[in-house]
C-alpha cells in the first residue's frame, strides 16, 4: 500500500510541473500623455492660446458653414481678405476664423488674433442729399427668368 501511495504523489509531482506554465513578467505598460497626442493631432486646448505678435488687425470676419471662412486681415502693405490655410506676410498661416477672432499657426504653435473694434462704421449711411449717390443697376448684368411652374 506505502508503494501505491508514493508512485500517487509521484505522479501527481509529475503532473503539477507540466500543468504550470511558465508566464513571463511583463511591466506595466506606460501611461499615456494625453497632452502629446493632441498636440500630435493639431489640437491645443483653448486656454493655451496666447495672443498673436504678427502686425496684422482683423478687421472683419466672414465664418461660413461650408468651411469657406475668411477673413479680413489689415497689415503694414494694407487690408485683404485670405481664406483658411493661406500664408500671412508674417510667416504665419491662418488656421481657423471664428466671429469674434481668428487662430493663427505661428512657429509651431496657436495664436489668437481677436477682432478690432473701432469706432468707425464700416459702411456709411446714404443721405437723401447725397452728392454720390449709388450707382444704377446696369440692365445688361440682369437676365429675366423663365416661368417654371408647368400649368395644370
Amino acid at each position: 500500500m506505502s508503494w501505491r501511495e508514493w508512485a500517487l504523489r509521484d505522479a501527481l509531482a509529475v503532473q503539477q510541473e507540466r500543468a504550470a506554465p511558465h508566464i513571463p513578467i511583463v511591466d506595466a505598460p506606460p501611461q499615456l500623455n494625453p497632452g502629446a497626442i493632441a498636440t500630435v493631432l493639431g489640437l491645443a486646448a483653448q486656454s493655451a492660446l496666447v495672443r498673436s505678435a504678427e502686425p496684422l488687425t482683423l478687421r472683419a470676419s466672414f465664418v461660413s458653414s461650408t468651411g469657406e471662412s475668411r477673413a479680413l486681415l489689415a497689415g503694414a502693405d494694407g487690408e485683404r481678405i485670405y481664406q483658411v490655410g493661406e500664408n500671412l506676410p508674417g510667416g504665419s498661416v491662418l488656421r481657423r476664423v471664428e466671429v469674434t477672432q481668428v487662430v493663427l499657426w505661428r512657429k509651431g504653435r496657436e495664436e489668437l488674433l481677436p477682432l478690432q473694434l473701432t469706432g468707425e462704421r464700416a459702411l456709411r449711411a446714404l443721405e437723401a442729399g447725397d452728392q454720390n449717390p449709388a450707382p444704377a443697376l446696369s440692365p445688361i448684368h440682369l437676365r429675366p427668368t423663365a416661368d417654371l411652374r408647368q400649368s395644370d
